[in-house]
C-alpha cells in the first residue's frame, strides 16, 4: 500500500475541489499518509484529536456506541473525519474504523490551519463540509425526535383494538378527575366488557376474538363525542370517560353504545359471520375525594351487578 502522496490522491478529495494540486502540494506532501488495515481503528470515541484525516482510498465506518453496532455513518474516498476536533480541539465523539484496507493523508492543527490562510477554496469547502454535516445531525435530530414521539405513542396504545391501553389510562384518569372536581364538573366513568367472551374463543377460535373486541373498539369510537375518551382495560374489558356528562346521561350513552354493538354484523376476515355481541355495562360518577382505582371499583362492580341481573345490559352504581 502506497505511502506517499499524489497528485492524483489531491483531485480525489471533495475538500481539494477547485485547488491547484501545485498551490497546496507544499503543505501535503510533507503529511504523512498511514495505511489502516480492515478492522483497524482509526478514532476513538472520547480521545483527543488534533488531526483531520482525508480519505485517499478504501472505506471506514463510523460507530456511536462502540465498534460493531450499528453503524451511523459510512465514509468513502475523498471524504474526511476529525474535522470538528480540530476546530474546537473538542475530544472524539464516536469510533472510526476500517472497512477494508484505506489511506488517510494526517494533517495535523498546524497544517489543517496553514490550508485554511493559504487557500480560499479550501476554507469554502471546509465551510461547506460543515454546513451540511449539522444539516445531517439536525435532520437526524429530528428523525429521533418523531420515532421517540412514534414509540411514546405506540407504548400508550393497544395494538389490537387502536384504543388507549391500561398505562394511558392510569396517567389520564387521575389528571381528568382532579381537573373536573376543580371546576366542579360531572365526570362518569363507563366500564364494560363483551359477555361469555370466553366461550366466545372457545367455540369460534382467539382469531375470532380478536375480531369481535376489534369490532367492539371501532363500535366505541364511532359512537363518543371527540371530548370522551376511552381504553381497553385489559382482556375484553374496556373503558370509556365521559367529561361534563352525569350519571343520568351517562346511562342513555351507555345504552346506545349497548344497542348498536348488538346489532353489529361480525365477519371474521375468513368470511365467517359470527353471532352477535353483547355487552354488559357499569356507569359510575366522580365524587369528591375519589381516586382513579375508587371510580373505576364502583365502575367495575356496577357491571358486574349487570352480569349477574342477566347481562346484555346497563347497570348504574348504587347511591351513598
Amino acid at each position: 500500500m502506497r505511502n506517499k502522496l499524489s497528485k492524483a490522491d489531491v483531485k480525489n478529495l471533495f475538500i481539494l475541489r477547485r485547488v491547484s494540486p501545485d498551490a497546496v502540494m507544499d503543505v501535503l506532501g510533507s503529511c504523512p499518509v498511514v495505511p489502516l488495515k480492515r478492522g483497524q481503528i482509526l478514532l476513538r470515541a472520547g480521545q483527543s484529536n488534533q488531526n483531520l484525516y482525508l480519505i485517499l482510498s478504501g472505506k471506514l465506518t463510523v460507530f456511536l456506541e462502540y465498534p460493531g453496532s450499528d453503524p451511523v455513518a459510512v465514509l468513502d474516498q475523498g471524504e474526511t473525519v476529525g474535522e470538528l476536533s480540530v476546530i474546537d480541539d473538542s475530544p472524539t465523539s464516536a469510533y472510526v474504523v476500517a472497512v477494508e484496507e484505506s489511506r488517510v493523508l494526517e494533517l495535523d492543527e498546524t497544517a489543517f490551519w496553514r490550508m485554511i490562510s493559504e487557500s480560499h477554496a479550501f476554507a469554502c469547502n471546509m465551510l461547506l463540509l460543515l454546513s451540511d454535516r449539522m444539516r445531517s445531525s439536525d435532520e437526524a435530530l429530528l428523525k429521533n425526535i418523531h420515532l421517540r414521539k412514534r414509540f411514546q405513542r405506540d407504548a400508550m396504545v393497544d395494538s389490537l383494538t387502536g384504543m388507549h391501553n391500561r398505562r394511558w389510562l392510569d396517567i389520564q384518569l387521575p389528571r381528568l378527575i382532579d381537573r373536573h372536581v376543580r371546576s366542579e364538573r360531572p365526570l362518569c366513568v363507563i366500564m364494560y366488557d363483551v359477555d361469555n367472551f370466553k366461550k366466545f374463543n372457545d367455540s369460534y377460535g382467539h382469531d375470532a376474538g380478536d375480531d369481535v373486541l376489534a369490532q367492539v373498539a371501532r363500535s366505541t369510537l364511532l359512537g363518543l363525542r371527540p371530548t370522551d375518551l376511552s381504553a381497553r382495560f385489559g382482556g375484553e374489558e374496556f373503558v370509556i370517560m365521559l367529561a361534563s356528562i352525569n350519571i343520568d346521561l351517562a346511562w342513555i350513552v351507555a345504552e346506545r353504545l349497548r344497542k348498536n354493538i348488538a346489532s353489529e354484523r361480525v365477519v371474521t376476515d375468513d368470511g365467517r359471520e359470527l353471532p352477535p355481541i353483547t355487552i354488559s355495562l357499569g356507569i359510575a360518577q366522580s365524587r369528591t375525594g375519589d381516586t382513579a382505582d375508587s371510580l373505576l371499583k364502583r365502575a367495575d362492580t356496577a357491571m358486574y351487578k349487570a352480569k349477574e341481573t342477566g347481562r346484555n345490559r346497563s347497570c348504574r352504581e348504587e347511591q351513598p
